[in-house]
């Protein structure tokens, strides 16, 4: 019989408090990508355009998964027996295909910009993308102190807006100092690149957890060989791990024992070497016992007891 372990807060703990700091981070980030889109048609800088477009497809991936953090809290139910937590899987991919179409506007943009070339004014720029790079380590500040996958894929998305900023400071220093505009387009470009890459690392952790691979972090190899070397495990076979959703990691396995009856203690050992060793906690072990009884003789080969001689 299975025997079936794990916790039951599927890591979810501290959903309320990474909901509120994903809330705030969506505040910064969505109120001065709207600046920045202001100031990006004033100026006539599509850098800066390029960097509020950045903003907002990292204010709608704030938003989803400030969402999906609320919508994970819910508990397992007879319908959903894993509760609502890969809803933060969707979002992953809903936000990486709004990317790709941001990125199609900009790159469009930014070659029209080449054959058609349009004053800047660098000075307005620079001004707006240098608060532009104090409200993005504010809202990298704010998310520095939350937990979980949801929160360090949403700092990774700050992140590339800090490098965004950067780059259209870059733009407006160089137009202020030299005029050269045709830095504008091409650091535009830039934040595409930013963006794609972004988007194809959303695009391919959702589809990897879609289809049940293997968390990037754990080798499965290695972790059958740890298993198999705890004392009282002959073998491990038909193991399995896979991603619920980004709260948890889950693994199934049937164990060869050497002796069944040790079996209560083995499966709590087995469950402490998971936890410290890989940070599994939710695992169903399925025990085998290493040598199984003989098959009994089969009805019709057994000994056959007709009516006694008289």
């Amino acid at each position: 019989m299975a025997t079936h372990h794990h916790d039951h807060n599927h890591g979810h703990g501290h959903a309320p408090a990474n909901g509120r700091l994903l809330r705030w981070a969506l505040a910064l980030t969505l109120g001065f990508a709207a600046v920045e889109a202001v100031g990006g048609w004033l100026s006539g800088s599509l850098a800066l355009l390029g960097d509020a477009g950045h903003m907002l497809t990292d204010s709608v991936s704030l938003g989803l998964a400030a969402l999906a953090a609320r919508v994970a809290q819910r508990p397992p139910s007879a319908r959903h027996s894993y509760g609502l937590g890969r809803i933060e899987v969707l979002a992953a991919l809903v936000n990486g295909a709004f990317m790709l179409a941001v990125v199609a506007g900009i790159a469009v943009a930014a070659l029209d910009r080449f054959a058609n070339p349009r004053e800047v004014a660098g000075g307005t720029v620079l001004v707006v993308a240098a608060l532009g790079l104090v409200v993005n380590l504010g809202a990298a500040w704010l998310l520095h102190g939350g937990e979980g996958l949801n929160v360090r894929g949403a700092l990774l998305h700050v992140m590339g807006d800090l490098l965004g900023s950067v780059a259209a400071i870059a733009s407006g220093a160089v137009i202020l100092l030299t005029g050269w505009t045709p830095i504008d387009p091409i650091l535009s470009l830039v934040i595409c690149v930013l963006i794609l890459f972004a988007s194809f690392n959303l695009l391919r952790e959702g589809v990897h957890v879609l289809m049940e691979g293997v968390p990037p972090h754990l080798d499965l190899p290695e972790v059958g060989r740890t298993l198999a070397e705890v004392e009282g495990v002959h073998s491990v076979h038909d193991l399995h791990i896979w991603v619920p959703d980004s709260g948890m990691t889950a693994l199934s396995a049937h164990v060869v024992v050497e002796d069944l009856k040790d079996w209560e203690v083995l499966l709590d050992r087995l469950h402490d070497v998971l936890r410290a060793e890989f940070g599994i906690e939710h695992a169903t072990l399925q025990p085998e016992p290493l040598h199984k009884p003989l098959h009994p003789m089969p009805f019709e080969e057994a000994p056959h007891r007709g009516p006694s001689a008289e």
